[in-house]
Order: C-alpha cells, then sequence, then structure tokens
C-alpha cells in the first residue's frame, strides 16, 4: 500500500500533461500483455510435448488412455488452484472482465494474472478443448486494472486501461492488432472516445509488436487465395451466414445448461474440472473409434510425438486441423461430425469449471460448418459456389460474429489471420447476417449468457439489471423549466439562448402537458423559407401527443421507451390521465440514475425491501411464465405464501418492467424474477405455476 502512494504522489507532483500518463501506460501494459501471451503459448505448447512424452514413457503399453488420462491429470492440477487460489479464473475469463468493468470501476484482483495463466496452460496444454484468447484476455486486462489501481486513477481511466490490456491480448494471440483494437471496442467499452480510443491502438499495436519479435510475423493460418467465382455465390454465403447464427446458438445454449449443470452440482469445486476431463476423454476415445483411427491411436509403446500428432481433431485450440480444413484437406463426413463433437467437448471443458476461452473454438466451429456447406454448395452448383475451403474461412468469423456479437471483431480477424482481401465482400455479408440474426433468435451473447444468470444483464456495456431498482421519480427532475403553447416564437428563440437547454415540456391554459419542443424543431422552421414566421407560437413548432412516462415506473422503461427514436427526454405526467406534468428525466437523470443503482447492488440493496444480493452460491434468480391457469394467475402479491428467504424483483409484462407491490396482481403471460435461496425455488416455482413443469434454476 505504501508503495501505490508513494508512486500515485509522484504522478501528483510533477502533473505531467494530460494523456501522456495514459499513452505511457498503454504502451507498458500492451507490451506487458505481449510478453504474457508469448509465455503463455510457451507454456502451451512445453506442457502439451512434455505431458504426453512422460506419459508414453512411464506407461509405454496403454496408448489411447493417453487421451484420458492426460487431460484428467490437468485437471486436477488446475481445479486445485482455481479451487484455492483464484476463484475467477474459472472458465473462459471475458465474462469476469465485463463484470468488473460494469459493477467494480474495472478492479481486477492482480493474483488472477499468475493463476489464469497456469490453469489455462495445464488445461489447454493437456488437451483440453478451449482457446488462448480468453485467458490472455483476463491477464492483459488484470495487468491494466493493477496499474490503474497502483496509480489510484479514475474509475473511468482504470476501465481504459483493462481495454488496452484485453485489445493486446487479441493483437498478441492472433498477431491481429486491428482486430484487437475492434474486440475491445464492441466487446468491453460502452463509449468510444477518441482520446480513449487512442490509447486502446497504441496498446494493441505495442503488444503486436512484442509478439511479433518472439513469434514472427507470420498470418495464424496459411490459406490459399480464395476469391467468389461469381456474384452469385453471395446468396451462398447469406445462407451460411444465417447457418452459423444457429450453431453459434447451438453452442451458446450447450455450454451455458453445462455451467449451471456444474455449478448447481454439489461436488467438491476442484474435482469439477476433473470429471468435465473425464468426459472429454471419453468422448475423444469414442470419435477416435468412430472416425476409424482407433487402431493406430491404441497401438502400444507410442512415442510421446506420436502420441501428441493421433490427438483428437478437437482437442486444445485446433488450430492445426483448422487450416487443414482451410485448405481443404478434410472431408464431408469428418467436417459434419465435428459441428457437434467441439461444442460438445468445450462445453464439458469449460462448463465444468476448467480455464480456457470461447473465441477459437467458436472460430473451430465456423471452420467446421463452413467446409461442410461448402462441400454442399459445391455438388449443388460447383460452377458458382467455389472451393469449399472459401466457405470454411467465411464460416469461422461468422459463428464468431453470432456467438459473440462482434461481427466487426469477426470480420477484421479471420482477415489479419489469414492475410486474405479477396473474401472480405462475402465476410462483410456472413458476419453481420449472422450477427443479426442470432441477436433476433437470442439476445444473449456467449460473453452476456453467464452474467445474465446472475442477474447482470448489459446494454451498451451498462448493466440494466439495476436500473429495475430506481424509480423515475427518485431522479427526475421535478421543477423543469416549461413553455406555454401560447408563447411567441421569439420568445422561445430567447428563452433557448439564456437556458442552454435543448428542449422544453409545453403546457396548456390548465398546465396539463399539450406537447414538448427541442431546439431542432426550432432550427427546422427557422430555416424553411416559405413559412412567415411572424405570429407563429410554440403551439406551431411543438410535438403533440409526446412519449410520456408515469413516476412510479423503472428507469429501464425509460431507457426503453427513448431507443427506438432516440428521445433525449421524456415528461413525466400523473397515472390519473389528467395529464398533469410532475417531472422531466433526461439522460443525464438516467446516467445518474444508474450509478444510484449500482450504489445500491453494491451494498446488497434492492429498491422495496432489505433483500440481501450477496453473490453468493447459496443465491440465485430464477424467471417463471405464467400461463392461463397456473396456480399464481390472477392473486395479487401479499395472497401467495412465498418463504421469507425469497423476494420478488420484478414482473416483464408487454414489454414493461413492473416492480411488484403487495397488491400487484399477477397475470397470464407476466415473466416474474425471483431472487432468494436456491433450496426453495422448487417450493417458489410450485406456489407460481402448480402444475407446470420445473424448469432451470
Amino acid at each position: 500500500m505504501k508503495k501505490s502512494r508513494t508512486t500515485a504522489d509522484l504522478l501528483d507532483r510533477f502533473s505531467p500533461p494530460e494523456g501522456i500518463p495514459l499513452l505511457l501506460l498503454a504502451i507498458f501494459i500492451g507490451a506487458g500483455t505481449g510478453l504474457a501471451a508469448v509465455l503463455f503459448i510457451w507454456m502451451i505448447e512445453t506442457i502439451h510435448g512434455q505431458s504426453y512424452a512422460a506419459f508414453a514413457r512411464i506407461l509405454p503399453n496403454t496408448g489411447m488412455l493417453a487421451y484420458l488420462l492426460v487431460p484428467l491429470i490437468g485437471a486436477l492440477l488446475g481445479g486445485a488452484l482455481i479451487a484455492w487460489f483464484a476463484a475467477e479464473t474459472k472458465g473462459h475469463g471475458v465474462p469476469e472482465v465485463m463484470q468488473a468493468m460494469v459493477l467494480k470501476g474495472g478492479r481486477i484482483r492482480s493474483r488472477v494474472v499468475v493463476a489464469k495463466v497456469i490453469t489455462s496452460a495445464l488445461c489447454i496444454g493437456t488437451g483440453g478443448s478451449a482457446g488462448r484468447e480468453g485467458p490472455i484476455v483476463q491477464v492483459g486486462a488484470a495487468l491494466g486494472s493493477s496499474m490503474g489501481q497502483v496509480l489510484r486513477l479514475s474509475d473511468e481511466r482504470i476501465k481504459n486501461l483493462v481495454a488496452c490490456g484485453a485489445a493486446g491480448a487479441i493483437a498478441a494471440t492472433f498477431n491481429a492488432p486491428i482486430a484487437g483494437v475492434a474486440f475491445a471496442i464492441e466487446v468491453l467499452m460502452s463509449e468510444l472516445q477518441v482520446r480513449m480510443f487512442g490509447n486502446v491502438v497504441i496498446a494493441s499495436v505495442s503488444a503486436s509488436i512484442v509478439s511479433q519479435m518472439y513469434l514472427g510475423d507470420n498470418p495464424a493460418f496459411s490459406v490459399p487465395s480464395y476469391a467468389m467465382q461469381s456474384p452469385l455465390a453471395i446468396v451462398f454465403f447469406l445462407l451460411l451466414g444465417l447457418a452459423a447464427a444457429l450453431a453459434a446458438i447451438m453452442f451458446i445454449r450447450m455450454l451455458g445448461w453445462f455451467e449451471v449443470k456444474f455449478d448447481n452440482w454439489r461436488f467438491p469445486l476442484f474435482l469439477k474440472p476433473a470429471v468435465g476431463a473425464l468426459l472429454l476423454g471419453l468422448l475423444g476415445m469414442g470419435y477416435l473409434y468412430l472416425s476409424g483411427n482407433f487402431e493406430s491411436a491404441a497401438a502400444p509403446n507410442s512415442s510421446g510425438r506420436e502420441l501428441a500428432a493421433r490427438m483428437p481433431y478437437f482437442y486444445g485450440t485446433g488450430f492445426h486441423f483448422m487450416e487443414d480444413a482451410l485448405q481443404d484437406k478434410v472431408g464431408l463426413l469428418v467436417l459434419a461430425l465435428l459441428i457437434v463433437i467441439k461444442p460438445l467437448a468445450t462445453s464439458f471443458t469449460l462448463g465444468s469449471g476448467n480455464s480456457g476461452g470461447v473465441f477459437a473454438p467458436s472460430l473451430f466451429i465456423g471452420a467446421m460448418l463452413g467446409g461442410t456447406m461448402g462441400h454442399i454448395f459445391a455438388a449443388i452448383h460447383p460452377g458458382i459456389s467455389g472451393p469449399p475451403g472459401a466457405y470454411a474461412l467465411v464460416g469461422m468469423a461468422a459463428v464468431f460474429a453470432a456467438a459473440a456479437r462482434a461481427p466487426l471483431t469477426a470480420l477484421l480477424i479471420v482477415f489479419e489471420m489469414s492475410n486474405d482481401y479477396a473474401m472480405i465482400l462475402p465476410l462483410m455479408v456472413a458476419t453481420v447476417t449472422a450477427s443479426t440474426f442470432a441477436q433476433w433468435l437470442y439476445p444473449e451473447s456467449i460473453y452476456t449468457h453467464k452474467l445474465t444468470r446472475r442477474g447482470i444483464r448489459f446494454v451498451q456495456g451498462r448493466d440494466m439489471d439495476v436500473m429495475q431498482a430506481v424509480a423515475v421519480s427518485e431522479v427526475m427532475n421535478r421543477t423543469p423549466e416549461v413553455v406555454y403553447r401560447q408563447m411567441p416564437l421569439a420568445d422561445l428563440y430567447r428563452k433557448f439562448q439564456e437556458t442552454n437547454y435543448l428542449g422544453f415540456p409545453v403546457l396548456d391554459e390548465q398546465d396539463h402537458l399539450f406537447g414538448i419542443v427541442t431546439l431542432q424543431d426550432m432550427e427546422r422552421m427557422l430555416s424553411d423559407n416559405t413559412v412567415q414566421l411572424r405570429g407563429l407560437t410554440v403551439e406551431d413548432v411543438a410535438v403533440t401527443k409526446p412519449v410520456t412516462i408515469f413516476p412510479d415506473e423503472p428507469i429501464w422503461t425509460a431507457i426503453q421507451k427513448m431507443a427506438p427514436r432516440g428521445l433525449a427526454r421524456l415528461p413525466v405526467v400523473n397515472r390519473d390521465g389528467s395529464g398533469r406534468l410532475l417531472g422531466l428525466i433526461s439522460r443525464s437523470e438516467i446516467l445518474r440514475a444508474y450509478d444510484v443503482a449500482l450504489v445500491r447492488k453494491q451494498r446488497g440493496q434492492l429498491l422495496g425491501g432489505d433483500i440481501s444480493l450477496r453473490s453468493e452460491k447459496k443465491n440465485v434468480f430464477m424467471e417463471i411464465s405464467l400461463q392461463e391457469g397456473d396456480s399464481g394467475s390472477g392473486l395479487p402479491l401479499r395472497s401467495l405464501s412465498l418463504p421469507v428467504t425469497v423476494n420478488v424483483v420484478s414482473i416483464e409484462r408487454d414489454g414493461r418492467i413492473i416492480i411488484p407491490r403487495g397488491d400487484t396482481v399477477f397475470l397470464p403471460g407476466d415473466v416474474v424474477t425471483v431472487f432468494g435461496r436456491k433450496e426453495a425455488m422448487g417450493q417458489v416455482r410450485e406456489i407460481f405455476t402448480a402444475a407446470s413443469s420445473p424448469g432451470q434454476v
């Protein structure tokens, strides 16, 4: 602590120009992340080679059992580190970074760096089906966070340094500096500021330079020069984008299902990754049997090099096999089989709590899907479709875009990894199609899915669930500046100049809301040369029947009402239908409400009750969809005999979020969100739905 104070005091004493410290920190964080990526890749390769070599020496006659026992040993070692040293290293890492960005001001424990590198290297090196980018993102983010905390920077600057570390991680791991910047912006940063954007770029470049010094300046894949054989082939790439969305949703749902099952399983935490490794090993041996490689893989007295070479394709990152698919060296049956096997293997590995990333598995699934559809399209119309390898290349980007909801990152990373500009048009079509279609079908990305189960919902980098806990009346401006509809236009123009406001509620003679007028409305009227301005009043330029909101509605509802037309303010009116103006809520009040809600959540308080929101495994959220005839439909909240350890958080009804009170009546079609002790959730579901089948908690 003394050291951090001294370092921060030096910064205060010399007071350098505003951008210089962050620029230097960005260079340092990028270089440090680049070195961490180089070390991490070396550790994976070393563990991979040495683990199978040691197995071949110690147990030379067991053959294919290596593909079960080696991952199992790696999971046992990694599980112990995760359980007893840093639980944040569990899983694929990026959701934890996002949670720290939004709820903790970017603060991440520095011990995560060491634990994440070791556990992930053990997992991937011994054959765990995971990627290496997620761990390095968490390491880079932790490095940026630690530097910001040492210098006692503001939350916003710490968040920027976290984004610098994440960008450097992607840049160094895949030799893709532009994609690193795009990843930080699309996935982590909620607002793009030129000053902050520059720091992210510098960190990404710095990390890429360091990694190239040790790993070389070569694309991640050696890909033939592909191009569209016909403009009509764009239809095939469009279909690939649609299929990629379905494959990505399958991956998200499958991984989420296994995470829930393992999290809820009463079993020692340090042994759960070993169970996942055991399932992976059984899957690997089954795959070798089905693919006809059983006899060669089971051959006794195999060397460590031979064991590593015969390893199932979906073990580890799978980069070498992905390159084969991109070069059209893989048959249709194997490609099609791996579309399902790879997400299952990754779900076993990461769902059980082992450490690794989902970036590379998403690319792998996309390559298999694209190669499969490329073969099908070639059989349908070879003159138009082109080689299957081109579809494998585009499929990589499409599945990741759909899984992460990051089309720009997907497009750029595949472009940089293949160094081929000729496929940019199919890449653009497939990634945007896949991302849009997936968002329409399933709103959660592979990164936000886990956080949603924790009660954290992201919109543009903010946790929207907390916005259900603050009512409009708590933060609205109760004495807004108003104008009357009969006010001359000249007086309105003068009022805009005097107050510097951008809009006013408009009242009628009875002080009821008539409409709303903005500076843009005024400017449009002034620029219309066909209109005679003399004699015009506010009534002539105001927007009548504006979108309004009630004071007891949550801030989340205000955000939903503002979003479709990009409104900057909403009048707050009485519920009695009289149109009486009670106040005004604007974007600045919404930002203040978000801060209020975060403080409440961090203090463990939820509006409407003193229910503790401690992040314990004993407390969970559950959503219940009420149907016609359910026992809870038509009854008020106070009449339900709910356990004292449970609280009804919100009701989603016809697109609106309602904070329930004692007299709130539940209706068919309501989606009720409940929070409380896990053991009470079965009883709660029974109270609400009676004969309805239980769902997942």
